[in-house]
């Protein structure tokens, strides 16, 4: 069974590039959508999204991933940018093998494990970054994360509404899975955002976690990294913000709520990827 990949792009434009030129970005596939922004606090942009389309006899698949690089490891924005690119090849070949997706979904994280890896030198670094992973194949995504980048959907009917689709490797997950602190207390704390599962070195022996979901009308597929959800951790908010204009303009869609998690603070890098359901075979692939 032959499949052909017509699309594949990499935050920075191309894989094997310095991660340089990374404090905005707009990529867009006409299936699936990105933006990555550097935010307002940071002096560079520490995320990486990589995005691709999968043309098979069942219909286009897209494939997602973000990754958010651990800003107190080495060389996070590489660490990152390693890792999407070496997931988002890894998940297309998957595809074009008639691959199990959980099975594709567990030689991405791999190859993003060996890609970071391959960063460490002689000089005892430690690369590190969290990972989300989709694919959207037909009626079914496939789910794969390690740490606190999130996959949400956004149902668009009959009001725009979303659903955590992830669970974070956190300890301020542990410490509300204990019972220790309330949800918003946790993500006030100091350890709100130290990870507990993360791609690179010290975690070789974590597991990632692998789900799969069925989306029960349309909506959108949304991953994002912990720059935009810390604005709005239910999503409620960015649901009614993205629909339904991300339904038609995914592009257009993730570029608000990047605006909208920098005009509210920008903390952190933000990165959001869109995937519009269902899946469009007359969508072009064009830029947001």
């Amino acid at each position: 069974m032959a499949m052909v990949m017509n699309s594949f792009v990499v935050s920075d434009g191309a894989a094997g590039e310095p991660p340089a030129g990374r404090d905005h970005e707009e990529i867009g596939l006409g299936l699936v959508a990105a933006v990555s922004d550097r935010g307002l606090r940071h002096e560079r942009n520490e995320d990486a999204v990589a995005l691709a389309t999968v043309e098979t006899p069942g219909g286009p698949v897209v494939i997602s991933v973000v990754c958010d690089g651990v800003s107190s490891a080495d060389r996070p924005d590489e660490a990152s940018l390693a890792a999407a690119t070496a997931a988002v090849q890894t998940l297309a070949a998957a595809v074009q093998d008639g691959l199990d997706p959980a099975e594709g979904a567990e030689q991405a994280v791999a190859a993003a494990r060996e890609a970071v890896d391959e960063l460490v030198d002689a000089s005892a670094e430690t690369p590190a970054a969290t990972y989300v992973s989709a694919v959207m194949d037909g009626d079914t995504v496939t789910l794969c994360w390690m740490g606190d980048s999130r996959a949400y959907w956004l149902d668009a009917t009959p009001d725009p509404a979303a659903q955590l689709l992830t669970r974070d490797d956190s300890l301020a997950e542990e410490m509300v899975a204990q019972g220790l602190l309330h949800e918003s207390e946790a993500l006030e704390s100091p350890q709100a955002h130290v990870v507990t599962r993360w791609i690179g070195a010290g975690a070789r022996e974590a597991y990632p976690h692998v789900a799969q979901f069925t989306p029960p009308g349309p909506g959108v597929l949304m991953l994002c990294s912990d720059g935009l959800w810390n604005y709005d951790p239910d999503a409620g908010k960015l649901a009614v913000i993205a629909l339904p204009g991300a339904l038609t303009e995914p592009g257009v869609a993730a570029a608000t709520l990047v605006r909208y998690a920098v005009e509210a603070g920008g903390l952190d890098n933000i990165t959001v990827a869109m995937t519009p359901y269902p899946i469009s075979t007359e969508t072009e692939p064009t830029q947001p």
